[in-house]
């Protein structure tokens, strides 16, 4: 219930993201069901129907990405101070954005449902009634269980994806192997907890081994041994009867601590402590050596012919099973190495002397090197497939690109895309303390827009030449044949 007042008093914007992801949820779950149509009209040819049904991999994976970027992109869903106290802490928060993100993809794969069966014949009434009744098999029935196990797949993998990363994660135990160094006065590296004013170091009796309280003076009982002579402490009921029979409380004896003394002690500021530098992302040697290693296997294996051929979807090109195992390496290399290029750019921007611009936008980059770098080589990587196959579409005999063809490419591109734009949604939204805090400063609007024009820009001029050499290198081995 708490899921649906949300979902319903939600802001436009989030509205429309949501039905983004349904409309991607519907596209898959259609060519989910074509494919068992063609299963159920084509039972002589199993092979070819689990090979449909492996295309439609892409498209659910670009669907559940998208689905995890809106979820983190919701602000209904996000903590927020006083949640916790009325029962919606992060775990509650977590469910609640798994059981939306489940709803929205549920409404598509309902929507695609209505659709197939209005092709197939089954639902009257309306237009295009029957078009695609060969196709789908509409004279066989449906059987229920099978197509909604297949439209049960988007909703369930892209909750379990959501509920996944956005789960709770336990605090860290505070250790001092990743705390950073306290410095405390100039010369002296000590780790002490009680922190020290200014200007202590020099007062006049801070070093000395006696404290003086109240007017009393409490010797250092380690120099006392010595000064005495090696002589026992008096007697009180003797000191007692020279003073006049008052008993006195031995020198020895530590006065009461000040009131603020008694609670824990105080650990020292953040201005004590140097900020730990981020680190940059691991993964661009592994993404580089993948993608490396995946133009390696295409050009093996268009040199060499073989007989193993793997036919792809309608006006796509057909060649050897190592060719495709190669385009899969280099696609995954790709998105493993934006995150470390993205990150790269922001260090480069920044070097040699840099202005205000420069150091803001390189900086900038930096820091959401992780969050804008995945989403990026995903694009880089779809942008290089389409590039990739596109001469040969044209070339072929039967260059009509299919109807199930271009859907599917329509949706792996729109959620790729669409899932870029989120998380540039998501780096705006993280980063909306420090540009209030530049603008506090005086920092003028423009040289903020500038700013993340500049980011932009950068990354189109690295990645646009990266994504083409790419795609030419992934071509060649199809091309000579």
């Amino acid at each position: 219930m708490l899921a649906l007042r949300l979902t319903r008093g939600a802001h436009p914007a989030v509205q429309l993201r949501r039905l983004l992801v349904a409309a991607a949820s519907a596209g898959t779950g259609f060519l989910l069901l074509s494919a068992l149509g063609y299963a159920m009209s084509h039972p002589d040819s199993p092979a070819a129907a689990t090979l449909r049904l492996a295309w439609c991999a892409p498209p659910l994976a670009a669907t559940i990405h998208l689905a995890v970027a809106v979820a983190r992109t919701d602000p209904g869903t996000r903590p927020r101070p006083g949640l916790a106290a009325a029962g919606l802490g992060p775990g509650r928060l977590m469910l609640v954005s798994a059981i939306t993100t489940a709803l929205s993809c549920l409404l598509g794969s309902m929507l695609a449902l209505l659709v197939f069966l209005h092709l197939r014949g089954d639902l009257t009434g309306m237009p295009f009634d029957g078009d695609a009744s060969q196709f789908l098999a509409a004279d066989s029935p449906l059987p229920l269980p099978a197509a909604l196990t297949l439209l049960a797949l988007t909703p369930a993998l892209a909750s379990a994806a959501v509920a996944l990363l956005l789960r709770p994660k336990p605090a860290a135990p505070t250790t001092t192997k990743g705390r950073a160094r306290p410095y405390g006065r100039f010369g002296v590296s000590a780790r002490s907890a009680d922190r020290e004013t200014f200007g202590a170091y020099g007062r006049f009796g801070a070093r000395l081994r006696g404290t003086v309280r109240g007017g009393a003076t409490t010797p250092d009982p380690a120099s006392a041994a010595p000064q005495n002579g090696g002589a026992t402490t008096p007697d009180p009921a003797s000191a007692a009867s020279q003073n006049g029979g008052a008993p006195q409380a031995p020198a020895s004896a530590p006065a009461p601590a000040p009131a603020e003394e008694d609670g824990s002690r105080q650990t020292p500021d953040d201005l004590t402590h140097f900020p730990v530098p981020r680190k940059p992302p691991a993964g661009l040697p592994w993404g580089i050596t993948i993608l490396t290693a995946g133009l390696a296997v295409e050009t093996y294996a268009g040199r060499v012919t073989a007989d193993d051929t793997l036919a792809l979807p309608t006006a796509l090109p057909t060649g050897p099973t190592a060719v495709l195992v190669g385009w899969v390496l280099a696609a995954v290399g790709l998105a493993l190495a934006a995150p470390g290029l993205a990150h790269l750019c922001g260090r480069v921007l920044q070097a040699v002397r840099p202005g205000p611009l420069r150091l803001l936008a390189g900086r900038g980059l930096m820091a959401e090197a992780t969050r804008i770098g995945r989403p990026l080589g995903v694009v880089c990587a779809v942008a290089a497939a389409v590039y990739a196959m596109a001469p040969r579409s044209g070339s072929a005999a039967t260059a009509a690109i299919g109807p199930l063809s271009a859907l599917g490419a329509t949706v792996v591109a729109g959620a790729t895309v669409t899932t870029l734009f989120m998380a540039a949604l998501e780096a705006r939204q993280a980063r909306a303390d420090t540009t209030a805090a530049l603008l506090r400063l005086g920092a003028p609007t423009a040289m903020l827009r500038s700013a993340a024009a500049l980011r932009a820009g950068v990354l189109l001029a690295v990645f646009g030449p990266l994504t083409l050499i790419v795609a030419e290198l992934a071509a060649l081995p199809l091309a000579a044949r």
